[in-house]
């Protein structure tokens, strides 16, 4: 029998620790009572359209799991498709454990000038989910019940780690992933979505950020670090492979296109006509990014190829996310097709080839998060929402945040993924990377052949 490792032992009886405490947790809930609405606020279309919008956001997670695993080598397929779909586990416990409290709980901050600012919420106000109930809350989603809107909002924490591990693809360590998704989870990407998202959050209340449904908080957060994990873990022994499977990667983009309506639709939270509006300049990005994309790589001597379209789709779907429901049709295609040759030229820039980003994450999501922002700084509409609409005070303030945003995601991330290495070794072995991490880290392989691998 195999000897099982300490760190599987604590993994699990954290689990069965956390499991038991959850049974009788329970906290006073005088202090939010206010916050909740009564039932007769409920519209069910609304309902019945973020019941939907949650479903295909889900969705989404198993296709970067398809898009991600086309794109990879032969004997690698199996360990990233799973890097991406094992989030859906990790990240849902940790959310109703405490995750969305640190997002969503009542806030912590500061004050400036007599007005308080907050920079992340308290952990114990629903932690395990207590006092998340079918009642709406008045300053958030205040026409469903709030269990729907933590439901809604835990599908967009479970992808934004699952969209780093293209980076760091094909040498990893399983476990020691594991561990790092966690932390990022609680000490990145709740607090980033506390700030942008919740009303008195610091960007969003005081430099006015605008990001309609997670350019910032999930695409630039992930791009960031993606970009940290590459310089820690260092590139590939062999950073040249064939992409094992192109119809897995359309299948994955198709997966994503589908899910990214309620992604971004979803985020107007309510059956309205700024769903409607999102909807649209989602397609109308990421078909203009896609068609881009295809004619630029044409203009530079490259075929036309499958993998060029539907990376293509994916940058216009990332580009128009902070902006889906506050710009036009026609500002949707500009977005998809300025950010599709942005992002291309940085992906074949020989700087990124060097470092080995392995999917080209950074490029993609890191850049089209960018740009998305920037964009998104200068054509929102409403009252002092953007250069347009507000002059160029507004759109320094916007740049102020993005550099707030990259430099805390990109250090932060940094900084989790040398603690990361100090408890467990990121990178496998030599020997594990030449074999594949399928069959090393997994014990499987797309040929059915079992190797147990010591």
């Amino acid at each position: 029998m195999r000897k099982i490792e300490k760190r599987w032992i604590v993994s699990f009886s954290l689990i069965s620790l956390f499991s038991l405490v959850g049974l009788f947790w329970k906290s006073d809930p005088s202090a939010i009572r206010n916050n909740f609405l009564t039932e007769e606020a409920v519209s069910f279309a609304d309902v019945a359209w973020l019941l939907t919008a949650s479903c295909l956001v889900l969705l989404m997670t198993p296709g970067l799991s398809f898009f991600y695993g086309g794109m990879v080598g032969k004997k690698n397929i199996i360990s990233t498709m799973l890097q991406s779909f094992v989030c859906l586990g990790v990240v849902s416990l940790l959310w109703v454990i405490c995750a969305f409290s640190l997002a969503f709980g009542e806030p912590l901050g500061f004050e400036i000038s007599g007005k308080f600012y907050s920079v992340v919420g308290n952990p114990f106000t629903y932690a395990f989910f207590d006092h998340v109930s079918i009642l709406p809350h008045s300053k958030m989603a205040s026409t469903i019940p709030f269990m729907l809107f933590a439901l809604f909002q835990m599908k967009f924490a479970v992808i934004t780690p699952a969209i780093i591990t293209g980076s760091f693809a094909e040498r990893v360590r399983f476990i020691s992933y594991l561990l790092f998704i966690c932390l990022f989870t609680l000490l990145i990407y709740a607090p980033l979505c506390h700030m942008v998202w919740y009303p008195t959050g610091l960007l969003g209340s005081f430099f006015g950020v605008k990001d309609f449904a997670g350019g910032t908080v999930v695409h630039m957060s992930a791009g960031f670090a993606a970009l940290a994990g590459v310089l820690v873990l260092g590139k590939r022994k062999d950073s040249l492979h064939i992409p094992t499977n192109i119809p897995f990667v359309i299948l994955g983009t198709g997966m994503l296109w589908f899910g990214w309506f309620g992604f971004n639709a979803g985020s107007a939270l309510a059956a309205n006509g700024t769903a409607v509006m999102a909807f649209g300049t989602t397609i109308t990005a990421s078909a203009a990014a896609m068609m881009t994309w295809v004619f630029y790589d044409r203009l530079f001597g490259r075929k036309v190829s499958a993998l060029g379209a539907c990376i293509g789709a994916v940058v216009g779907l990332v580009a128009i996310t902070p902006a889906a429901g506050f710009v036009s049709i026609p500002e949707s295609m500009f977005f998809g097709f300025i950010t599709a040759i942005v992002s291309n030229s940085i992906l074949y820039w020989p700087v990124m080839k060097r470092i080995d980003d392995t999917l080209d994450v950074f490029a993609c999501h890191g850049v089209g998060g960018i740009m998305g922002m920037i964009l998104t700084a200068v054509f929102a509409q409403g009252e002092s929402a953007s250069l347009l609409h507000g002059g160029w005070g507004v759109f320094a303030h916007h740049m102020a945040a993005l550099g707030l945003v990259a430099v805390f995601t990109f250090l932060g991330s940094l900084a989790l993924y040398r603690i990361t290495n100090a408890i467990i070794p990121l990178r496998v072995s030599e020997q594990s990377e030449k074999i594949g991490l399928d069959l090393s880290q997994h014990d499987e392989s797309l040929d059915a052949q079992r190797h147990v691998v010591g």
